[in-house]
């Protein structure tokens, strides 16, 4: 019986453990960087499964064995991530409606305009992750919700704190400087309401009793984070995949019409949310005991042979690309059409603006995030050579 640990071992090379557990067998007994056990499950069927399966819950009320996570206060921890309905199907009809695809094409030309303004004020060499990647997602949700500059900047750092500190013990402080940031912000919102999603949600909050307090700070917290996070990170390794790939690029620049197809592959070849939102099992069954955390890995399913032909080659054209990047079931991801907008335009904008992009360091020479919930980049580097 294999037990995975989630070591530096392990994230030096991701897929190749993901490979060795897929074969091996369905699940395995995992150890989670706080100590606590897991089971870990990798085939694409079973993933995808899971991700629908109404026995795996999301309430931590179910979860046994010591799972804690972040331990988020109950300003942040009324959220989506944490809910089954009917609770979750009551909060999430509140936000759908702002991003149906519809709307999600309304934004596309300010989207466009802000990829190009940052693109202008780009010098080389750039950190893209800094410059361009993170600005784009953080620019396009904080205005969703009302948000102003400084404090997207403000929430941008404390996440990366929370996410990445460079110690553990800087993660409670964090936490608590999130929760006071949401705490205000929403108060700020309810005295000077405006033509924004948050404003919204604190009149379903005051006038409709539809949410509590809680989930109305929590609601903020998710879609700041969730709209933001595995964006900018998404953009800036989908750079590092086409600079890696150069006939790949190569078949993009000739059709730029082909970003779509490149966008999904990027999604799935390496998504920066390698697992799902950990799950509490409500029975015992499908090897599981009840109580059980089980991690389900979306970057293992997304490159299991017996789904994907070839899984390891990354291809622009393929065809047939069912990833699960962004989830199956009731919690598919909310905020997927505005997120592959982004992606299309953000990738598209820059390798029209930047012909002769490459990396700044040698790939070896890249830093990676240490955390097992998120893969991403600590810079990406780049030299933009000569423009049109």
């Amino acid at each position: 019986m294999i037990t995975v640990v989630f070591d530096e071992a392990f994230a030096a090379d991701p897929h190749g453990h993901y490979a060795r557990l897929r074969a091996a067998a369905p699940s395995h007994r995992a150890e989670l960087p706080d100590g606590s056990p897991a089971r870990l499950v990798c085939p694409y069927d079973h993933v995808r499964e899971g991700l629908a399966d109404p026995l795996l819950s999301l309430n931590k009320k179910h979860a046994r064995g010591g799972y804690a996570g972040f331990s988020l206060p109950p300003a942040l921890d009324a959220n989506l991530l944490n809910m089954d309905p009917p609770d979750h199907t009551r909060i999430r009809r509140l936000v759908t409606k702002a991003f149906t695809t519809r709307r999600v094409e309304n934004l596309r030309p300010r989207v466009v305009e802000l990829a190009n303004s940052l693109a202008d004020k780009l010098s080389s060499p750039s950190d893209l992750t800094v410059e361009y990647a993170t600005p784009i997602p953080l620019t396009v949700i904080g205005e969703l919700l009302g948000v102003s500059r400084a404090d997207q900047a403000e929430f941008s750092v404390l996440i990366t704190r929370m996410f990445a500190p460079e110690h553990p013990r800087q993660v409670p402080a964090a936490i608590a400087a999130i929760t006071e940031f949401l705490v205000r912000l929403v108060a700020s919102r309810r005295e000077r309401p405006g033509d924004d999603l948050l404003s919204t949600l604190v009149a379903a909050r005051d006038d409709g009793d539809r949410l509590t307090e809680d989930e109305l700070v929590s609601l903020a917290f998710l879609l700041l984070l969730a709209g933001v996070e595995n964006v900018q990170h998404t953009i800036a390794i989908g750079v590092l995949l086409l600079l890696s790939h150069p006939e790949q690029l190569a078949a993009l620049r000739a059709d730029p019409a082909m970003v779509r197809g490149a966008v999904e592959e990027i999604l799935r070849y390496d998504p920066s949310g390698p697992l799902a939102i950990r799950r509490f099992a409500l029975a015992d069954g499908a090897g599981r005991e009840a109580g059980e955390t089980v991690m389900l890995s979306v970057a293992a399913a997304n490159r299991d042979p017996a789904r994907f032909p070839d899984p390891d080659r990354f291809d622009i054209r393929r065809a047939d690309n069912a990833h699960l990047t962004f989830g199956h079931g009731i919690h598919h991801c909310l905020g997927a059409a505005l997120a592959r907008m982004e992606l299309e335009v953000a990738l598209g904008t820059l390798f029209r603006r930047f012909p002769d992009l490459s990396l700044a360091v040698p790939v070896d020479e890249l830093a990676w995030r240490r955390s097992f919930r998120s893969r991403a980049l600590a810079a990406l580097p780049v030299r933009l050579g000569t423009t049109p």
